[in-house]
């Protein structure tokens, strides 16, 4: 009976682990017959869905593909879990198909003045939180500006676990009215259930470079729980010319149902070409 159970205990430990290796991060949820841009460096193409296939091709950063099929089969690194696709896509005069790994496309893209600025997932790293003396995951993010095939500048920053995956934004906005930038990018990634926070990034753009402001996080949890974080720029209501304001709120319910709240901020004082705190 024992060696009965020791594999009806191993086969349910496969099933689980297998249904767990099918679901993938949603920012990587890519539409077929729509286009998307590679993200990663010298992305490979393979002949099947599998990262044992053979290689057909390598991408460069910034190559348009066109999404032909979303194949069943998610690979995952680190905290990164994506479908692979396949595409097809043109080099020169010479159209190709093939099959590539989520993973390596951009999550979000825009083109502006003649730059086309690629957001992302590069890794995962290893941290260690020293105050509670525990190790856990972090994906990295960036973004790039490319013109052409040549990457301009590239920042990265940090955008929480696997779970913190499930939705994506990436836009072009004004520049606040802060002095000498062309125009700020912010990128947000977020969780789907309550108590998973939402990161947000900002970014000036300024003389081909870019300037990385410090990150929001906003979280909330059933009215149990929030923290809100958000910037002032000048062209906001209460904002001060060529200064960005850093606000928190957080609210906390008690066991006996009162609210307890605190709230924060701090200045940043732009000169141009760089911020400092007051």
């Amino acid at each position: 009976m024992k060696p009965l159970f020791t594999v009806l205990f191993l086969f349910m430990i496969q099933v689980f682990s297998a249904q767990e290796e099918a679901f993938a991060n949603g920012v990587f949820n890519f539409e077929e017959n729509k286009s998307q841009k590679i993200f990663t460096d010298w992305a490979r193409v393979r002949e099947s869905p599998d990262e044992n296939s053979q290689i057909l091709d390598s991408l460069q950063t910034n190559q348009q593909v066109l999404i032909l099929k979303k194949e069943d089969k998610v690979l995952k690194l680190g905290e990164r879990s994506a479908n692979w696709y396949k595409i097809s896509y043109q080099k020169g005069n010479t159209a190709s198909e093939g099959y590539i790994w989520g993973g390596n496309l951009s999550i979000g893209y825009r083109n502006k003045n003649g730059y086309d600025f690629l957001f992302g997932l590069l890794k995962t790293v290893d941290k260690k939180d020293k105050k509670f003396n525990e190790s856990y995951k972090q994906n990295i993010a960036a973004i790039k500006i490319v013109e052409g095939n040549t990457l301009i500048d590239e920042a990265a920053f940090e955008t929480g676990s696997g779970e913190n995956l499930s939705f994506a934004t990436f836009n072009i906005e004004s520049n606040h009215k802060l002095k000498n930038v062309e125009f700020t990018l912010k990128a947000t990634v977020s969780g789907e259930a309550c108590g998973i926070a939402a990161h947000d990034q900002y970014l000036l753009f300024k003389n081909k470079k870019l300037i990385t402001l410090p990150q929001l996080m906003n979280v909330g949890d059933a009215g149990i729980y929030y923290h809100s974080e958000e910037f002032i720029f000048p062209n906001d209501k209460g904002g001060i010319p060529n200064v960005f304001i850093f606000k928190m709120k957080e609210m906390e319910r008690d066991d006996n149902d009162k609210e307890k709240k605190k709230q924060s901020s701090k200045t940043y004082v732009w000169n141009g070409d760089s911020f400092q705190p007051k």
